[in-house]
């Protein structure tokens, strides 16, 4: 079981990563006519953006089904439930949090959301492909601090 919640773990964090790499590269790159949607301000509820989660989803609801569907595939459930967890986790800070696309009343009082709330809104200083800051969504560098010591 150890093993088990350590897999969900490991790829919940590793997600971050992937996360990372696929804003800068990708939505800052080859898919930025579906990013742009969410640098640009709009008053709909949905954005082209939006297709990520979906296609993001993909590979957690592929490995969640394998690993229930076969037995020798079991692992492979615990990988999906990692991925499935950092898209709630994502979610809730990034669209609820952060963008407010459900209203909630929410103030950051920790540190961490202070920091990982300011990157965010320094990444979206910048409306075009190019020139992009902080391109994570669960982790910042200290740089990022409102409060530096």
């Amino acid at each position: 079981m150890l093993v088990n919640v350590l897999i969900v773990l490991g790829t919940f964090i590793f997600m971050e990563g992937v996360a990372w790499f696929t804003h800068k590269y990708i939505m800052h790159g080859i898919l930025w006519t579906w990013h742009k949607s969410h640098h640009k301000k709009h008053d709909h509820f949905l954005e082209l953006n939006d297709l990520f989660a979906v296609v993001f989803s993909i590979p957690s609801i592929v490995l969640i089904y394998l690993g229930y569907s076969y037995e020798s595939y079991a692992i492979l459930k615990y990988f999906g439930i990692g991925i499935f967890l950092y898209g709630v986790a994502y979610v809730i800070f990034h669209d609820i949090i952060v963008h407010r696309r459900v209203k909630i009343k929410f103030k950051a009082t920790s540190a961490y959301m202070k920091r990982i709330m300011n990157a965010h809104y320094v990444h979206h200083k910048v409306h075009t492909k190019y020139g992009g800051k902080a391109f994570g969504f669960l982790f910042a560098p200290k740089e990022y601090d409102i409060n530096k010591d």
